[in-house]
């Protein structure tokens, strides 16, 4: 049985030494849906509070017009400090550094002592950028505070960045803790020249480039947004794709495609049935002295291990993340 694009780990004997040097990178907390919430709009921000949705990304960068940048940035902190949002991960989307806004940023929401989870870093071209933003956090942010490194979100964005991306994702820190690449389909298209087009053809090299270089690193692949957001079938159709190509999750920017993302990033109930009684058939045969068997017509091999195993971790993680919530 296929899987639906679930991230790669290694079951119980069967080790796999280069997926476990990067996976201990990964995050363990599902990240099928990451929405995005002007930072200065308190309404929408308590809105997204109450929203059965893995992560929300405090925004200060596209979804704030210039002229709403410093509000954002000033409020964000006290979103953070009054706002229960519950077990889901709190990002923030501070300014790419092209815009000269960055610094602005760190100073105002870093400083503070209501840390956000993890910061999401746009229109990465190299990792010079991102090197450059870790001397600019630990000169300006109170991270020190911190028992752990902060979740870092890379967002690819440009043709350079794709030429660059086995430099980015190789980037090690003890400040920020590299999780996840979200793929930024509208500003590369601009960039190289493309029109987009309802099957989004134009883009299949440049997504299934970012799901190789994320996989090979233990990161998270987080899928374009789907801008039409009344379009209800089309935004199916895409998560799916998007699954089944091997990304981890998808950007959404309004609360009703929280559901069909997520559950399109979710197994399906025979796949999870497939994986309990795959899990159950190995553990006897191992208690038997057995090696390799068959298993419902297929010879079951270490790659179908780790699919179930992807499986039960995934659902494993989603209601442990409900739970505590």
């Amino acid at each position: 049985m296929p899987g639906r694009g679930l991230q790669v780990a290694c079951w119980r004997g069967f080790h796999c030494s280069h997926t476990m040097k990067y996976h201990q990178r990964a995050a363990a907390t599902p990240r099928r849906a990451i929405m995005y919430v002007p930072g200065y709009d308190d309404r929408k921000a308590n809105k997204a509070a109450t929203l059965t949705i893995d992560s929300i990304v405090l925004d200060c960068e596209d979804g704030v017009a210039i002229n709403k940048k410093e509000e954002a940035r000033v409020n964000i902190p006290k979103l953070l400090a009054r706002t229960d949002f519950g077990s889901k991960d709190r990002f923030i989307r501070v300014n790419s550094r092209d815009t000269g806004l960055t610094e602005d940023d760190v100073s105002s929401i870093l400083a503070s002592n209501n840390l956000p989870d993890g910061l999401l870093l746009p229109k990465v071209n190299s990792v010079d950028d991102i090197n450059w933003f870790c001397d600019l956090a630990a000169r300006n942010g109170n991270l020190k505070s911190l028992n752990r490194p902060m979740i870092l979100g890379v967002m690819v964005e440009t043709a350079i960045a794709m030429l660059n991306l086995k430099e980015i994702t190789s980037f090690k820190s003890n400040t920020f803790d590299l999780q996840c690449l979200i793929f930024g389909a509208d500003d590369f298209l601009a960039e190289i020249g493309a029109s987009k087009t309802e099957n989004a053809m134009e883009l299949m090299y440049a997504r299934q480039h970012v799901i190789l270089h994320a996989k090979a690193f233990g990161l998270q692949a987080i899928d374009m947004v789907y801008n039409n957001y009344k379009d209800l079938i089309g935004l199916q159709r895409q998560a799916i794709e998007g699954a089944k190509m091997g990304f981890t999750g998808k950007q959404v920017i309004h609360p009703g495609q929280i559901d069909i993302v997520q559950e399109s990033f979710s197994p399906s109930k025979e796949q999870i049935e497939w994986a309990k009684a795959l899990s159950i058939a190995f553990e006897d045969h191992q208690q038997q002295g057995k090696g390799a068997f068959i298993f419902r017509g297929q010879m079951i091999d270490k790659p179908l291990l780790l699919q179930a195993n992807n499986i039960l971790s995934l659902i494993n993680n989603v209601n442990g993340s409900h739970t505590s919530s």
